[in-house]
């Protein structure tokens, strides 16, 4: 009895060992979709270098393809392409959702929110990340942090704004929150994608728009057409994701899953860190390389008309709705902790050294 035990023991973990090594050697192909053209740097290099490090770091077992949107057609539907299986995964930002599920919505920024240091903090370490799993579970996909472009300006205009009749009937491409933000104020707000907001405001389709910062803004010519570039307010740190679809990732070896979760993070920040870059170079070059960008702040009118309708509708959108509300209630709490330590270790340094 016990030799047959010892045989049937021995049996067994060699069909352990056998089918450990077939999973080591086999190789899995995945695909992945974004809302980005395939030369918007740096927001295309992040899921680029994702997957570049996955296949080396993977010694080739997961290979990822990157299709920008030019191939699939589709900026907008990168969620639910993820979420039906066309593709493993996407790279894109959770506002873009705002319509089909409002919870998704906080995940990318908030008007008057978190800067990026204190965002990924609560993404990492205040309970944030936790949070988006919770929100994007009915979709059948996770959510990832997928590149943080820091504080973002506050849009071209073709005319100055000195007051908020200034604003009112104008159209304007601006995205998440803050579009509502502007709705109330009385503009026509619009989405459109990034390929096409050149052209948008060349035609006048639009009159004004948001886009990134001057890294990204000034390479796309938008200072040609509107020349008055407004300092920020409505996306103190936008953070873009990746979606991975929830089958795809359960069907990973756990090395494999580790390592894409480490690509992930560590292309995240990078494209953070190159953004910043970008802007910082563009910006020490404006006055000489681009003398017609008029460089504005919102009148105080116009500021304190944004908070007062950012304030009404985070009570209007969170009555009724315990998962945005505890999502906000999260990140409020973490922006108050996190901001003491902000204003003493950043604002107080800065204000005694510029």
């Amino acid at each position: 009895m016990l030799k047959t035990t010892s045989k049937l023991l021995v049996g067994a973990a060699l069909i352990a060992g056998l089918a450990t090594t077939a999973s080591a050697a086999k190789t899995y192909k995945w695909k992945l979709a974004t809302t980005w053209g395939p030369t918007l740097s740096p927001f295309i290099d992040a899921p680029n270098n994702m997957a570049k490090m996955v296949e080396e770091m993977s010694d080739g077992r997961l290979q990822i393809r990157v299709d920008a949107s030019n191939k699939h057609k589709s900026a907008f539907g990168i969620l639910d392409m993820v979420k039906g299986g066309q593709y493993d995964m996407g790279h894109s930002a959770s506002y873009y959702w705002k319509g089909k599920d409002i919870n998704t919505l906080p995940f990318t920024t908030m008007p008057f929110g978190m800067t990026a240091p204190e965002q990924y903090a609560w993404f990492y370490h205040g309970g944030g990340l936790e949070l988006m799993q919770k929100a994007y579970k009915k979709h059948k996909v996770l959510s990832f942090p997928g590149g943080n472009t820091g504080n973002q300006m506050g849009g071209w205009f073709r005319k100055e704004i000195n007051s908020l009749e200034d604003l009112k009937g104008l159209k304007m491409r601006i995205p998440g929150f803050a579009g509502e933000v502007m709705a109330k104020l009385g503009l026509t707000v619009t989405n459109i994608a990034p390929g096409e907001l050149y052209t948008s405001l060349e035609r006048g389709t639009i009159d004004a728009l948001e886009w990134v910062g001057p890294g990204m803004d000034i390479t796309m010519g938008f200072h040609k057409i509107a020349p008055y570039y407004y300092t920020g307010w409505h996306e103190p740190a936008t953070e873009l994701q990746f979606l991975v679809n929830e089958r795809s990732f359960k069907k990973l070896p756990k090395d494999l899953q580790q390592i894409l979760l480490t690509a992930m993070k560590v292309s995240a920040y990078d494209m953070y860190i190159q953004n910043y870059d970008m802007s910082a170079t563009a910006w020490s070059k404006i006055e000489s390389d681009y003398p017609n960008i008029k460089i504005k702040t919102f009148p105080k009118e116009v500021m304190d008309a944004m908070k007062k309708a950012n304030d009404e509708l985070l009570v209007e959108k969170a009555e009724g709705n315990p998962l945005l509300k505890e999502v906000l209630d999260s990140q409020k709490a973490y922006q108050k902790k996190a901001r003491k330590w902000t204003e003493m270790s950043d604002y107080l340094y800065l204000k005694d050294n510029l």
